[in-house]
């Protein structure tokens, strides 16, 4: 799976040979968080077009300048002009084009950020006044987060507002079976459970055994994913083992006051850290999709990978160290369903989003307290999927179940009596209901039921 073809990125594909299709000068900053394919779309794009692609490091503008301009120079078969900056070496490419077409991708653009706090300023100038003229279209990439906002997208960036910008974002489940050619409908759900929509992830996996592939992917000590989250946040942030906590922290609870004592940090201090891990794209804060203003909000990993790292490997580090992967994998074995359970969630609610066998504006998930007598009960319901049809006031009700055999009439039952805590429009909707299984050994009237074959469909 190493050398697993370019998949999806359309989107991403149509953006960028649109703006090369503009004659002239052209700044694109790309960026997004580490491993979720940034060069691979860069070079996609430019694989077939005359093109230049550098990736920087962190030794400085210097030696990134010099490196830069070896680079340009083997490209037009010649030797290396002595260059001082970057400016200099987009000058010798200029001189050297005559006008024609070419793509340069600048590629860890956050490594000059993070190094030289002038760098911002000579970009400015080399695209300002240096490629004035010419038919160049430049391209900047960087994952760290921080330093590209700083770099090339804030207000505060002499960049700003010079750029086209795509920030590339994590594959839905429809795309990230694409690597998975040869497994049933169910190992793929196994597989997006454990490494999610990050394409780098997802090409560890092939078709062995979903749990020999997390034994030597995961458990196995100097494999890419035995550290992989760990090493990403001390890449990004100043206090890792502050966010190491947290994240510990919400792969086993969601609201924020939990979260907090666990991580054992005060809650007045925690909306800071989940905005920085907000930022990143590797947590997502949501509320009562009824409610577009509340308290009640709960906070979740975006990315199934690191749900299941911090679930499952970061709590056992001591264990793997010592070598103890069976262990470990024998407690994952145990656990495992239960953990898949939220990520099919996620599939269902994609399939909804996709599909749309009934129209909606708005999806996401319900929790409130049940009523006793008129008042406020003490055991909070949820439901797993609502949508909307704020026009048309109406209103589905999904539950997920990943399990064989399920009765339908018994689950519509259940949702039926958690669905009239729901104040929504009380009294003045449309009701629907829809239940999601991997099989059904008892079906219903009253609800749209969708089992393992009509998803992989």
């Amino acid at each position: 799976m190493k050398d697993i073809n370019f998949i999806d990125r359309e989107s991403e594909m149509e953006y960028l040979e649109g703006i090369n299709a503009r004659k002239g000068k052209q700044l694109v900053v790309l960026y997004g968080r580490r491993r979720v394919g940034k060069t691979e779309l860069a070079t996609h794009f430019a694989r077939d077009k005359k093109s230049i692609y550098f990736l920087a490091d962190k030794r400085g503008t210097q030696s990134n300048a010099e490196r830069f301009a070896s680079t340009c120079a083997a490209h037009f078969n010649d030797v290396a002009p002595a260059v001082k900056n970057f400016d200099d070496v987009f000058l010798y490419v200029k001189n050297r084009i005559k006008g024609e077409r070419i793509i340069v991708i600048v590629d860890e653009f956050s490594y000059l950020v993070e190094k030289d706090e002038s760098v911002p300023s000579v970009f400015q100038l080399v695209y300002d006044e240096v490629l004035k003229g010419t038919n160049v279209f430049l391209i900047l990439a960087g994952s760290s987060m921080s330093m590209m906002y700083k770099g090339a997208l804030s207000y505060e960036s002499p960049l700003y507002g010079r750029t086209g910008e795509w920030m590339l974002r994590s594959m839905p489940f429809r795309e990230i079976r694409k690597f998975y050619p040869g497994l049933s409908f169910e190992e793929t759900v196994f597989a997006y459970a454990i490494v999610g929509g990050i394409p780098a992830y997802a090409a560890q996996f092939d078709g062995r055994s979903i749990f020999e592939g997390i034994r030597s992917n995961i458990l196995k000590k100097g494999e890419f994913l035995y550290r992989e989250p760990e090493l990403l946040l001390r890449e990004e942030l100043r206090e890792p083992s502050t966010y190491l906590s947290i994240l510990e922290a919400m792969s086993k609870n969601a609201k924020l006051t939990n979260i907090a004592n666990a991580a054992r940090i005060p809650a007045k201090d925690m909306p800071k850290y989940l905005k920085v891990l907000e930022n990143l794209e590797l947590t997502y804060r949501i509320v009562p999709v009824t409610e577009k203003k509340s308290k009640k909000a709960l906070y979740f990993m975006k990315d199934n990978f690191f749900n299941f790292w911090f679930t499952f490997v970061y709590p056992r580090k001591s264990e793997l160290e010592e070598g103890k992967a069976n262990e470990v994998l024998k407690i994952i074995k145990r656990d495992f369903n239960s953990y898949v359970g939220k990520a099919f969630e996620r599939v269902c609610s994609e399939y909804l989003e996709d599909k749309r066998p009934v129209n909606f504006t708005r999806i996401g998930k319900w929790w409130g307290y049940s009523k006793e007598e008129g008042k406020k009960g003490r055991t909070l319901e949820e439901i797993d999927i609502v949508a909307l049809d704020e026009d048309t006031k109406t209103i589905l009700f999904a539950e997920c179940k990943w399990k064989d055999g399920i009765d339908a009439e018994e689950v519509l039952r259940n949702l039926r009596k958690k669905a009239e805590l729901v104040e929504w429009n009380r009294g003045d909707r449309k009701e629907k209901f829809a239940i999601f299984a991997k099989s059904f050994k008892k079906r219903a009237d009253g609800a749209s039921l969708f089992d393992l074959t009509d998803l992989g469909r």
